[in-house]
């Protein structure tokens, strides 16, 4: 069983002076309103409605933590997590990208967004969801651009593959490494960039995920496999 299946909401904030005082290491999930953000994170953590999309795509302005450790997995929802066992966060950024919101939501969401992803000290990595048809957009790039000058790993996930053919799925894998290897700082070094397909319905690159998840969290994985069960989600989401 994966230690991602332990996942449970942990807090919810609104403002940086909200954020939880935890030292251990955040792991955050970005990405463009239906992009499958969502699902991609309730099938890593095996929960169906973990990770809740909204119905008005973009509307969601909150950023959301979900502990890894800290409860056992038959501990009732409504107990209390015990904070000083808990091992990683996963952080669930605001999905981005829709014009239906406003613009002084548009305005708190990069204050947010960009303050968080730049300044917050126990952000160890960040997972960058995007749609495989579609990746790489202004806002995806904008999220790189933030982030980079970290020089914290960033893993791309490139969802819905099941959406392409066997020659887009490898195109766009080869486009998006060259397009992360394009990235490098004032020496000319790379970024710890890494990117993989990946697919709620096909069950691709599920394990792939999972893995690299674990490892940027600083977790050792178990031995069982970490397949979840396949009704957790379609790519259908936020």
């Amino acid at each position: 069983m994966s230690k991602l299946w332990q996942a449970r909401f942990f807090t919810t904030v609104n403002q940086l002076r909200d954020l939880p005082d935890t030292q251990v290491p955040e792991i955050a999930f970005a990405g463009r309103s239906n992009a499958g953000k969502s699902t991609a994170i309730n099938i890593l953590c095996n929960q169906k409605g973990l990770a809740f999309a909204s119905k008005t795509p973009g509307r969601t302005q909150h950023i959301n933590f979900f502990s890894i450790g800290g409860a056992h997995v038959a501990q009732h929802r409504k107990d209390p997590t015990i904070v000083d066992e808990i091992q990683a966060l996963l952080v669930d950024l605001p999905g981005y990208g829709y014009a239906e919101v406003s613009g002084s939501a548009k305005l708190h969401w990069q204050r947010l967004l960009g303050d968080y992803v730049q300044r917050r000290d126990q952000l160890a990595a960040l997972v960058l969801i995007m749609d495989s048809r579609r990746p790489f957009t202004e806002l995806d790039v904008q999220m790189l651009e933030w982030f980079a000058p970290t020089g914290k790993p960033i893993h791309c996930i490139l969802t819905k593959v099941d959406k392409l053919n066997r020659n887009e799925s490898v195109n766009v894998l080869r486009q998006a490494k060259a397009k992360l290897d394009s990235y490098v700082d004032e020496d000319g070094e790379g970024f710890p960039f890494t990117v993989q397909l990946f697919s709620a319905l096909k069950r691709v690159g599920i394990d792939e995920a999972n893995d690299k998840i674990l490892e940027l969290c600083g977790l050792a994985e178990d031995d069982q496999p970490a397949t979840p069960d396949p009704e957790v989600g379609s790519d259908s989401d936020e």
